[in-house]
């Protein structure tokens, strides 16, 4: 572990170099597997993003008991991409040569038993992963109903040809064959249903093909490709009060959330906090106010800015609201938005006192830079690295 993680400390100076390196050498010498990976450049940058996330991830928790589970469910969820047992090979070669070509003179006879040996226990859990779920690699789903809300924000409700097995809270990732081999992860925005069918509340970003094709392109009659649920926002039904809050699109996995305790009443109260940009962007309020209305144990706040007012206000304004309220100790809180967002709220309620363990979210980018020192302007200049590696969909499987 102490070679591990000294000599991905080189590696991590030159990761855009290192991960651009390992694509290339991949490509070169198995030029079959280029079709698997996303077409654009730009995709295929988050794809990047995506591995050295993923190869960041387990260099920092080799002591954590969550790494093998978290190494099965990246296994559970590469069979959306047909991955097989020469592939891990492929990549285990591929993987090897670009740590040996970032580490330069570091990558000693020792380092590469150490990362041999520990690729191969990635490999093996992975491969277990995949053969133990028992699941399809995808579910194909029909598109029977797309709806618009304003020009960014679209929710499609879908009906897989095969059961799709869900907790209310989790997410599955999407690809279309409007962007082929792009995969994206999106929240399921209701509990299940006697027909099967599921919602994808999907917000467009600017210069996402995917999303703007969900959102403003994909018509009823189309069929999307499905990857295994997976996420840890979902209810632990401890008898303990309940706080949900959500921003944006976020809403969705928690709408899902309000559905199974309306089909299940809860014994504590539920207050939930929803924030908006602005009161357009409220697009399923009278949903929220119907429940609200037929149960008496569910308290609802809306949180947007004062017109004229920035969006960003609707931040502040929840942190007045939620510094009225007490007893966050005893509280279990679910979290769901933006990445930002969450982080700044997950600090602001442990400083009003809620426990760190009953705080739920999906997991959240790292903040900043992974380098363990600032680089010269010479090293800067001559190999300048991304400041900010993570996994930008901010949906890496998490413990519970």
């Amino acid at each position: 572990m102490r070679i591990l993680k000294s000599s991905f400390a080189v590696v991590e100076r030159r990761a855009e170099h290192a991960v651009k390196y390992f694509y290339s050498h991949l490509f070169w010498h198995n030029p079959g597997l280029r079709g698997l990976f996303p077409a654009s450049a730009e995709d295929m940058e988050r794809q990047r993003d995506r591995l050295f996330a993923a190869l960041t991830h387990v260099v920092t928790h080799l002591e954590s008991e969550t790494l093998l589970p978290y190494l099965r469910d990246l296994g559970r969820d590469h069979r959306k991409f047909l991955v097989g047992p020469e592939h891990y090979a492929a990549v285990g070669a591929s993987l090897l040569a670009a740590l040996a070509q970032a580490c330069g003179e570091a990558w000693t006879p020792a380092t590469e038993k150490a990362w041999c040996e520990a690729y191969q226990v990635i490999a093996d859990a992975m491969t277990a992963g995949a053969a133990a779920s028992g699941e399809p690699p995808w579910w194909d789903a029909e598109v029977v109903r797309h709806l618009q809300y304003g020009e960014d924000i679209g929710v499609l409700t879908l009906a897989p040809r095969i059961p799709l097995p869900y907790r209310p809270g989790q997410y599955v990732s999407v690809s279309c064959d409007r962007v082929p081999a792009t995969w994206r992860t999106y929240s399921l925005g209701n509990a299940p249903r006697p027909d099967g069918t599921v919602d994808l509340h999907v917000s467009r970003i600017e210069g996402g093909r995917l999303s703007t094709a969900l959102v403003r392109d994909v018509l009823p009659g189309e069929v999307l490709r499905l990857g295994a649920p997976g996420g840890r926002l979902t209810l632990r039904r401890e008898d303990r009060p309940l706080t949900l809050i959500a921003a944006g699109t976020g809403w969705a996995p928690v709408r899902a959330l309000v559905e199974e305790l309306v089909q299940h009443p809860p014994d504590q109260d539920v207050r939930l906090f929803v924030v908006a940009r602005d009161a357009a962007h409220l697009y399923d309020r009278p949903l929220i106010d119907a429940h609200a209305a037929a149960c008496g144990w569910l308290g609802v706040t809306y949180i947007t800015p004062a017109p004229g007012q920035h969006r960003d206000e609707a931040t502040a304004r929840l942190a007045t609201a939620l510094g009225n309220r007490a007893l966050w100790r005893e509280q279990d809180v679910h979290l769901s938005g933006p990445a930002p967002f969450i982080e700044e709220t997950v600090r602001l309620l442990e400083e009003l006192g809620a426990r760190p363990d009953r705080l739920f979210h999906d997991a959240v980018p790292v903040s900043g830079s992974l380098r363990p020192r600032p680089l010269g302007f010479g090293e800067w200049f001559l190999d300048r690295p991304s400041p900010h590696w993570h996994n930008p969909s901010g949906r890496a499987p998490g413990a519970y």
